[in-house]
């Protein structure tokens, strides 16, 4: 792929008094500086993420009427049923809210839809099937859905049933009439009066979300003087908030750091028996960061909702001891193998149909769509293929009658926003700037398709459709230590938001011929010099034909390598061009 690097102002006089400062070095000054951090006090907060600079959980819009009316049904012994969502958020959230609402002393119980059968989100076949479920139910929470369900809380009020939301999607207008809809999306609102990294909670997802909401249950029964409110510990269920957050792609910057950090020491000493039994299942011997959760935990996990139903990671999360948890991860990792099978097969169509006749000067987004597709799987297939042309792309699958999707955007095409511009084309829809969901008339694709390339013809420049290699400073091989890289592992955990580190090196030459690795050897090792220092480096899937260039730049990311209990620095090649 041609990649069109941008190389992140170098700001030596900032940088240099940063790192006096804040007592680092100026290279990672540079990086907090490129992450939106030249202030010391901004500086300490991002490094030394803690729980105790969370906000105030009632800050967050009709916090304290959701809490207002839970205290409310549970002072009337009312049932209620949490309403969550199939996907690794969705579940998170739901078992952390079922966890906290039951010990607390709520009689509480949970739904999950079915992806195939009930459609995304607080369906109206979804609801009418969970109070088929749960009849006599009269207080409903959505949890990660619930933000544009005008028609279904409002066919809900009328037969008697309240609804609470809380959810971190976009909301519609008007807003649903929910009792009380917690979503950061209302408003953004500066907290004030207290140390915080946040001005707003906007970023947050919904396992984050109903962290906030048993906080503020927690405090509002400590104020009541309820004894059982009084030694309830949190804390442990920060692996849950780990995984939700890590898997549902939100930035980790804010209060997103905080929980992820300390989610993830949790998940790394967790003795939940669904959790040891996934991570056997997925061969995780190591540690447990961002990479094991979002390659190997969060697809597991998300398996059962892509192809039938996401209780099975629910009941996995809820498992009381090894013997329960350890047939239901076997049983994941089965549906995900299978998940993977179908996956490349649509995907290698996809992608062959669209090679034969895309031109870049017209296709600026991609919607394909065929009878049968699987819908668990449309939404990574979108992935990949925008990853192959760098096109904002919608995948499309279903029936005869109507087909369901998930698009995936590039930075600078805001999908919520050109949706909003097809409404009258499509069945309902919903999402964010960078991911969406729809339901659509098959008649209707080829308008769709064609609108929205309209739209982003309109609100894309040609050089937003080349991939961007965003590189944070440009070094010498010599600043590359294994004890420099040893602090700029302070910026973990990376992800959204906080993207790895990624540098480059200019005027490089071989310091002796490369070597092809692999079974096919795809791969390449180099040993690179700038003259007066040498770095091995691997660049992975380089095609045979591929000649280095006698002189070259390369942008990376620099790793530590161990091999023997011996530690050296390892440069993983992102791009190579000639000099």
């Amino acid at each position: 792929m041609n990649f069109r690097w941008s190389i992140a102002p170098s700001q030596p006089a900032l940088a240099a008094a940063l790192a006096q400062q804040s007592g680092i070095s100026p290279l990672l000054a540079q990086c907090l500086i490129n992450r939106g951090h030249s202030e010391p006090e901004a500086v300490a907060l991002f490094l030394e993420p803690r729980l105790r600079s969370l906000a105030d959980p009632f800050a967050l819009p009709n916090m304290a009427a959701a809490v207002d009316h839970l205290f409310a049904a549970r002072e009337r012994a009312e049932p209620l049923v949490i309403f969550g969502d199939y996907d690794v958020d969705g579940v998170t959230s739901t078992t952390l809210l079922l966890e906290v609402l039951r010990d607390l002393g709520w009689a509480a119980d949970f739904y999950l839809p079915h992806r195939m059968d009930e459609g995304y989100g607080l369906s109206q076949d979804g609801v009418e099937n969970c109070l088929s479920k749960f009849p006599g139910t009269k207080l409903l929470l959505a949890v990660d859905c619930g933000s544009t369900a005008v028609e279904t809380i409002g066919w809900l009020k009328q037969r008697g049933v309240d609804v609470l939301v809380l959810d971190h999607h976009q909301v519609s207008d008007p807003a649903p009439p929910a009792l009380a809809l917690v979503n950061p999306q209302l408003a953004k609102q500066a907290i004030s009066g207290q140390r915080s990294v946040v001005s707003d909670f906007t970023e947050l997802c919904s396992a984050s979300l109903a962290f906030k909401l048993a906080h503020a249950l927690v405090k509002r029964g400590r104020a009541l003087q309820l004894a059982e409110f009084a030694a309830f510990d949190l804390r442990p269920l920060l692996d849950l908030v780990a995984l939700g957050t890590i898997a549902d792609l939100v930035p980790l910057i804010g209060e997103n750091r905080i929980l992820v950090t300390a989610g993830l020491e949790r998940l790394n000493s967790t003795r939940r028996p669904g959790l040891l039994a996934l991570k056997a299942a997925a061969g995780i011997e190591g540690t447990i960061g961002t990479y094991e959760v979002g390659f190997q935990l969060g697809p597991r996990l998300n398996a059962a909702g892509r192809l039938e139903n996401a209780s099975e990671a629910l009941q996995l999360l809820r498992a009381p001891d090894l013997a329960a948890a350890e047939p239901i991860a076997r049983a994941l990792d089965h549906r995900n193998r299978e998940r993977q099978a179908i996956e490349r097969n649509i995907t290698d169509e996809v992608i062959g149909a669209i090679r034969a006749r895309f031109d870049p000067a017209r296709d600026f987004v991609i919607v394909e769509g065929q009878l049968l597709w699987h819908i668990g799987v449309v939404g990574i297939v979108a992935s990949r293929v925008l990853r192959e042309f760098f096109r904002p792309t919608f995948i499309l699958g279903g029936d005869a009658e109507q087909w369901r999707g998930s698009g995936r955007s590039i930075e600078g095409f805001d999908l919520a926003a050109a949706l909003r511009e097809c409404d009258d084309l499509l069945v309902r829809h919903g999402g964010h700037a960078m991911a969406a969901g729809i339901t659509i008339d098959p008649a209707n694709v080829g308008v769709f398709r064609d609108r929205l390339n309209a739209i982003a013809r309109r609100t894309l420049r040609p050089e937003q459709l080349q991939p961007v290699l965003k590189l944070d400073a440009e070094v010498m091989l010599r600043e590359l230590t294994v004890e420099r890289l040893g602090e700029l592992d302070r910026l973990a955990p990376t992800g959204m938001g906080n993207p790895a580190l990624q540098f480059c090196a200019i005027g490089l030459r071989l310091h002796r011929p490369p070597l092809r690795m692999g079974k096919e050897q795809q791969h390449l090792k180099l040993h690179v010099t700038d003259g007066n220092d040498i770095r091995e480096a691997v660049w992975w899937n380089v095609p045979k034909s591929y000649a280095v260039p006698t002189t070259f730049d390369l942008a990376f990311t620099p790793q530590v390598n161990e091999f023997k209990c011996n530690r050296t620095v390892q440069l993983k090649v992102a791009d190579l061009r000639e000099a």
